[in-house]
């Protein structure tokens, strides 16, 4: 303390009565150096993240990893009372996951207390606005910021520990002591803990290599990558989940997410977002999301960090899938922010020469008033300006606690208000449906997201439909109806081009995604208040949810295809439950129908303990044989399947070695497959390049499957010097010839998308992509459901319905040419729009065309999808089209008869392909 006191030592001053100290004749001046020393007495008692972590945060060529961080969080914790440490669950490889709550000691000791007051204003029903009022003055702001969701993007998971040292070492100081009497922080030293160490790992080891700026060769999660903000809605990961039930335990006020794709030359992109936005997105939030846009940006112009930036053409908020946007439609103002980028922790000198023509003559604009002009970028750059507007966010929610917490109760009771006197009043769902465990998998997934559902406890007849008891209701006057209409309705994305010739604005992301045509669930929504002869017959849904430390410690329901818990740690969710499975008949066959999803589960369980699996060409049906009765009438009840018995077999054996090919570029559409694969049980080889080029592939698979990439990619790979040498190049050359053999000699190669591309280039297929050389305001689709009709007798489309919507992403479209041997699989309809949701320009292109054929090619066969029979785990209408192709070895294709209506042969290369009628 004597060293202290020194710094602040004056000389006496000289009274009347003597020498007295001066600080005991200014006793204010003391006060305010008492409250110094604390100062630094509190900074020097936290821990410097520095120290502990044996570097500096944000240097060049250094990157903290996920168990780094969590270290220095921990010593944080032991060192303050501002601290706590919370664990989420744990990730998809099994690190535990932690969260960490940043306030007073005081609003800590009181934080079941705010957690309370976060949920009875965000789920507003019985509370007057007075009571809210109250409400609102008592509680605080509660503030989630996080980083790292896409690993590469280094920034953010970095300034997390920035951040929290920057406001803990100087809580005592008059700014952060008012933002932490209003503001209980939830700081997330990670969204993505398993892709931090990916790519800390990965850059680490080639720092001072050529390779130093290199992609790793994988993802950075386990299945999806940078996919992982596009399962907000589906939760179709492990991590959407654990994320998204510990936002539904905290409701917070603000969601922030830190990025790093700033729109060069810009140093940051902030809020407002680009247009089109959600339609569905309720209008106090997105003016708070507007607000503190502007708040952060002016924040950074107070720091002296210039080249901040707002709206432009790329980040639109149209999808909802984005983990940082779908709770705007909780009524909770969410969003990210885009902080410029070079490559992981390398710095890297701009001059204007680098910047785009239309910004090198520096202008200034209305939404970005101090263009950046250049000069050195480093990781402690981007550190530094997200720390700017995280704490600009929490001054933000500070100054204005009591209207946040207000509007959540306000957007929340608009919206129940608004579906009391306008429709949709209300979604219906039937039980039975063609397959009975779709609507459970759609309707827990609302649930989990906070959806309420109620379920008829008597059969009744509403606006011409008849709906028996069990059905259940979505009713919209409830605080999160925005979402399920959002999800559930039609998506028109606007046409925003200046003038019919003008170019077109494409989506970030997805155009369209009803889940209803994704799924192929019934949903029908009701146009008139629902009266109490219908209202008096709901029932809400509840269930006994499971709780455990990790979601995959129990195991829920199994009718569910997520592992583990899945979504039955939501009470609502739990309680979905499908109507129970049935077994007719009696022998020792299994029959099962592939219209029903969960059948594969049984085919992948089957395969894996060796009994045999058949297929019946005349009714398209699969059976098990040898499987124990005690088996059987197991699969029935926990996969709820609706089968039969016989005492006959099916001649045709379904014997597959399923190969899977997964390039060294990290791809997200085979992370997405492998994913559907794992969780189906479904058993499969992963093939690499080598595999391929070392031939011999018939004697070791008899399908081989290719997920969407462009054939560029397929072919070439990593160039050489890109990275290092054992995860270069592709499959040309050797690789493609064979392919080419194992195909001749009889195998399927199953292509999806844009992998179609390669094999009708490199084997030389009858096939023609209409649409692949056409400008894009001739032909645009953007990501979009389309209505086609399916071959139902072939073995591929068994099981799907005569027409249905599939997911089309950049997609080709399928002109037969001459020499065409096979069938043609899907196709669209020969006049008119085949637009179910999203957007289309071109519609003509489609017209008559294939979306998908079996091409038979010497004695194999090669089966394309002009669609994502999988996308991002949404499309399960489609999913059995994919499982049908990896079971389509040629003793089924030999045990199927040709249809002359599908084999259409075009009659001139010119002319449009016919299907014969």
């Amino acid at each position: 303390m004597k060293t202290l006191f020194s710094k602040f030592s004056l000389p006496p001053v000289r009274s009347k009565t003597g020498y007295k100290p001066l600080l005991v004749r200014h006793p204010i001046l003391l006060l305010m150096i008492l409250v110094a020393m604390m100062h630094r007495i509190n900074a020097q008692n936290v821990p410097n993240p520095d120290e502990v972590i044996g570097f500096e945060i944000g240097s060049d060529f250094h990157l903290a990893t996920y168990e780094e961080s969590i270290t220095y969080f921990k010593e944080l914790a032991k060192a303050s009372d501002m601290v706590q440490m919370r664990s989420a669950g744990k990730t998809s490889e099994g690190r535990p996951w932690e969260y960490v709550l940043i306030s007073t000691p005081e609003n800590l000791k009181q934080i079941d207390r705010y957690k309370a007051i976060s949920q009875q204003l965000a789920h507003p029903e019985g509370l007057t606005r007075d009571m809210a009022k109250h409400l609102a003055e008592e509680g605080k702001a509660i503030v989630d910021i996080s980083g790292g969701l896409h690993a590469s993007e280094v920034a953010g998971a970095q300034h997390i520990i920035t951040l929290a040292y920057e406001l803990v070492s100087k809580a005592k100081t008059k700014k952060y002591k008012d933002i932490f009497d209003n503001v209980i922080l939830v700081l997330w030293p990670s969204l993505n803990p398993d892709g931090q160490d990916i790519i800390a790992n990965w850059y680490l080891g080639n720092v001072g290599t050529p390779y130093e700026t290199a992609p790793t060769p994988w993802l950075y999660q386990k299945y999806v990558g940078h996919d992982n903000n596009r399962d907000a809605y589906m939760l179709n990961q492990l991590e959407s989940r654990v994320v998204g039930r510990t936002w539904r335990e905290w409701e917070p006020n603000i969601i922030h997410v830190h990025h790093q794709s700033s729109p060069f030359p810009t140093r940051i992109w902030l809020p407002p977002f680009a247009e089109p936005v959600a339609p569905q997105t309720p209008p106090l939030v997105a003016r708070e999301v507007n607000m503190i846009g502007m708040a952060m940006a002016q924040e950074l112009e107070t720091n002296g960090q210039p080249g901040a930036v707002h709206m432009g053409k790329g980040f639109d908020a149209w999808y909802p899938g984005y983990i940082d946007y779908m709770p705007a439609m909780q009524n909770i103002p969410s969003f990210w922010t885009e902080t410029a980028l070079y490559r992981y922790a390398t710095p890297y000198f701009y001059t204007i020469r680098d910047f785009p023509k239309d910004r090198v003559d520096l202008r200034v604009e209305s939404l970005y008033s101090s263009p950046w002009k250049g000069g050195w970028w480093r990781l402690k750059d981007a550190v530094e300006y997200m720390q700017t507007a995280s704490i600009a966010v929490l001054d933000y929610a500070a100054k204005y606690k009591e209207t946040l917490l207000l509007n959540k109760y306000q957007s929340g009771i608009s919206t129940i208000e608004k579906y009391k006197s306008e429709p949709p009043y209300a979604y219906f769902v039937r039980q039975k449906q063609r397959d009975p465990v779709r609507p459970v998998e759609f309707l827990k997934r609302l649930a989990f997201n906070g959806i309420k559902i109620s379920q008829l406890k008597v059969d009744l007849s509403f606006e011409g439909n008849t709906y028996p008891k069990g059905t259940w209701v979505i009713p919209m006057d409830q605080e999160f109806g925005e979402l399920a209409r959002q999800l559930i309705d039609v998506q028109e994305y606007p046409d925003l081009r200046e003038s019919p010739d003008g170019p077109l604005e494409q989506p970030y992301d997805a155009a369209g995604w009803t889940l209803p045509y994704q799924m192929e669930v019934e949903v029908i929504a009701a146009m008139s208040p629902l009266p109490d002869e219908v209202s008096s017959q709901l029932i809400p849904v509840k269930g006994t949810p499971i709780t455990a430390e990790s979601d995959e410690e129990l195991e829920g329901n199994k009718v569910d295809f997520i592992s583990g818990a899945g979504f039955d740690t939501n009470e609502v969710a739990a309680g979905v439950v499908p109507l129970p499975g049935t077994l007719k008949g009696s022998g020792g066959t299994m029959i099962v129908n592939p219209k029903e999803n969960n059948i594969f589960r049984i085919i992948g369980e089957a395969m894996n303990k060796n009994y045999t699996v058949s297929y019946n060409s005349k009714n398209q049906t699969y059976a098990i044989n040898n499987a124990p009765k005690f088996q059987i009438n197991r699969w029935v009840k926990e996969y709820a399947v609706n089968a039969g018995l016989t005492s006959s077999r099916p001649k045709t054996k379904v014997d597959s070695r399923i190969g899977v090919y997964d390039p060294w570029t990290a791809s997200m559409d085979m992370g997405w497959t492998r994913w559907l694969l794992d969780n189906f049980g479904i058993p499969y080889t992963v093939v690499r390049n080598a595999d391929i080029h070392n031939g011999n592939l018939k004697e070791r698979y008899d399908v081989i499957l290719m997920a969407s990439e462009r054939p560029g990619t397929l072919e070439n790979g990593f160039q050489k010097g890109y990275a290092p040498v054992q995860y270069t190049g592709g499959l040309k050359g050797q690789g493609v010839r064979n392919i080419e053999d194992f195909v001749s000699m009889g195998g399927t190669l199953v292509c999806m998308n844009k992998s179609t591309e390669f094999a009708i280039k490199e084997l030389h297929l009858p096939i023609e992509n209409t649409v692949e050389n056409v400008k894009r305001n001739d032909f645009f689709t953007g990501g979009s459901i389309m209505e086609v009709t399916h071959n139902t007798l072939h073995p591929v489309m068994a099981g799907m319905p005569e027409k249905s919507g599939i997911f089309v992403f950049g997609s080709p479209v399928f002109k037969i040419l001459e020499g065409f041997k096979g069938e043609v699989l899907s196709k669209y309809q020969e006049k008119g729009s085949p637009l179910l949701s999203g957007y289309l320009v071109g519609e003509a292109y489609m017209n008559n065309r294939a979306a998908a054929v079996d091409v038979h090619y010497k004695d194999g066969h090669v089966v394309l999808f002009g669609f994502q029979p999988q996308w991002r785990g949404q499309s399960m209408g489609t999913y059995r089209a994919l499982f049908n192709a990896l079971l389509y070895t040629n003793d089924v294709s030999g045990d199927h008869t040709i249809s002359d209506k599908w084999s259409a042969m075009s009659e001139t290369v010119d002319k449009l392909a016919e299907v014969k009628e």
